[in-house]
This record gives structure tokens, C-alpha cells and sequence, in this order.
């Protein structure tokens, strides 16, 4: 995982990411990295747009955002 923030952090490439709070209710949120470190990620979230600090630990998946394409 912290290859993956790392690259993001330096290239300002989006994720996307579920995560887990701490009244366990999981939330879908698209985020640019502005920092980490062993326990935590500081990034902004488009979601809540508002900079926001997440525990490594309660994130599910996290990962680029991939270009979807409709049909077959």
C-alpha cells in the first residue's frame, strides 16, 4: 500500500477507496494524497471536500481510479 500512496503523492493521481469509520459504516470516497505515514493518510476528499485524515487500518480497498466503459 504505501508504494501505491507514495506514487500518488507525487504524481496527484486520484484514488478511490472504501473505508470503514468508526462506527463501522463504510463509505466509498475518491481522494489525492497530500501525506502518510505508518498509521495514517492525510489527503483531500472530493466526497466531503475538506481535508481529511484516515487510519490506514480501517481502510478496505483502496486503488486508482479506473475509466469505466459502457457496453460490450
Amino acid at each position: 500500500m504505501n508504494h501505491l500512496l507514495a506514487r500518488a503523492a507525487q504524481t496527484g493521481q486520484k484514488l478511490e477507496m472504501i473505508y470503514l469509520d468508526a462506527d463501522h459504516h463504510t463509505s466509498y470516497r475518491i481522494i489525492r494524497i497530500l501525506g502518510f505515514n505508518a498509521d495514517k493518510i492525510t489527503a483531500y476528499c472530493f466526497t466531503r471536500e475538506q481535508i481529511r485524515t484516515f487510519k490506514k487500518d480501517s481502510i478496505l480497498s483502496i486503488g486508482p481510479i479506473w475509466k469505466r466503459r459502457l457496453g460490450a
